[in-house]
């Protein structure tokens, strides 16, 4: 199992990234205007949102599931969630923590 969560985390930082970089190649790094229209319509808002609210239970997830399995470096995955995504983050913290569980057996 722990291969298709890192299959996951690829695919998931792969996608979102492909839609990253075209909005970056025209408009430079504008934090502003990136958050303009991810709340420009009640759908797109309720996406944002959704992965905002997801991104905060994923960093609660992973300091007390990671700090209960004795991982270390637990903010690299906050660091992948900000730089791309829940979608990279949390099968990247998955793959991780089955390497755990598995040297612990």
């Amino acid at each position: 199992m722990q291969w298709l969560y890192l299959i996951a985390a690829i695919l998931g930082a792969a996608l979102p990234l492909s839609q990253l970089f075209p909005f970056l190649a025209q408009n430079g790094f504008d934090v502003p205007l990136l958050f303009r229209q991810l709340f420009q319509n009640h759908v797109s808002a309720f996406f944002g949102l959704d992965v905002i609210v997801s991104s905060v239970a994923l960093w609660l997830f992973v300091f007390s599931e990671g700090r209960r399995r004795g991982m270390r470096n637990l903010w690299l995955y906050v660091l992948c969630n900000l730089a791309v995504g829940v979608s990279l983050a949390f099968p990247l913290f998955l793959f991780f923590r089955e390497r755990k569980l598995h040297e612990m057996e």
